[in-house]
């Protein structure tokens, strides 16, 4: 059923008159009449008598006006439901402890006025993220997303790169270190639980490994954060690597230490993956906050050459 020619029934029956309500449309009577006797048409019914005087509803008109008003309110509802700014805008950090959830929550305390909800889809590798901003499930999504997978309409942008820092119990040969080179590790167990293959953070570690002669493995059960904290208080020889941004809590008393790396300092590359044209005001105020604070660095820098820029 035509949406205008229910909008435009509904005007002629308030109005009382084809011209009336063709002005308040902004369309031409004789447009009017055609869209009335269209309706009509595929209803089977007269709506609308014409008079001398104008027009006046017939019995089957006066039964389907209180509907045609419904289904128009449904239809100014939904566009309403999905107007930018309208509705929140939904934003995958994938993680609530790593760098997009802080930079995220960093841009809503000095905009605490923006209608945003951020949300994890952690089980989505990058690709299928990629594809339910696509969709519309969600309005962003931040991914270390290879060049060769952006899919059509969608926009990936290199706004938040987070650089890696070994952690280590007290009694590891690294942990009186000021900072170490990636080929430091060499020899030294890295261990990452939680890699799981087909996602792009196994291809980020594959590639990281491969390029400084690391051993990173995930080995074993996956039981938390917290599990991973007490491994490395009680060992002397496991590591792992963190985002220097990543919020890790652990007990005083383990005595962990984060480590900078240098020379080159890996970079785990955050792609803020978005609908080409989205123009929703909250997705466009974070990507200039992003921007803004996006730091300029001069240090050597390490990054796979396959992520999306």
């Amino acid at each position: 059923m035509d949406v205008e020619a229910l909008r435009t029934f509904v005007a002629v029956a308030e109005a009382g008159q084809f011209q009336a309500a063709a002005d308040e449309l902004g369309i031409s009577q004789q447009a009017a009449s055609k869209r009335i006797a269209v309706l009509e048409k595929s209803l089977g019914v007269a709506l609308l008598v014409r008079t001398s005087r104008g027009s006046r509803l017939s019995l089957d008109g006066q039964v389907f006006l209180p509907y045609a008003k419904k289904v128009l309110t449904a239809v100014e509802q939904a566009e309403q439901a999905v107007r930018p700014g309208v509705r929140p805008l939904r934003v995958d950090v994938l993680n609530r402890r790593i760098a997009p959830a802080q930079a995220v929550y960093r841009f809503y305390r000095s905009r605490p006025e923006a209608d945003l909800d951020a949300v994890t889809l952690a089980e989505e590798n990058a690709e299928q993220a990629a594809r339910a901003v696509l969709e519309g499930t969600i309005d962003a999504s931040f991914r270390a997303l290879p060049a060769d997978q952006v899919p059509a309409g969608i926009s990936a942008e290199r706004l938040l790169d987070s650089p890696l820092e070994l952690l280590v119990g007290p009694s590891h040969p690294l942990a009186g270190t000021a900072w170490v080179r990636p080929t430091d590790l060499a020899g030294h167990r890295i261990w990452i639980p939680g890699i799981r293959p087909g996602t792009e953070w196994a291809q980020f570690y594959r590639s990281l490994s491969q390029a400084f002669g690391l051993s990173i493995d995930a080995l074993g059960p996956n039981f938390g954060d917290e599990a991973l904290m007490d491994a490395l208080a009680d060992s002397a020889s496991l590591a792992t690597l963190v985002g220097s941004e990543d919020r890790y809590l652990w007990p005083q008393s383990y005595y962990l230490r984060r480590i900078p790396l240098r020379k080159p300092t890996p970079l785990y590359p955050h792609v803020l993956l978005t609908r080409t044209g989205d123009q929703h005001p909250v997705l466009t105020a974070l990507r200039d906050h992003l921007r803004a604070a996006r730091p300029r660095t001069t240090d050597d820098v390490w990054v796979p050459d396959w992520v999306a820029h």
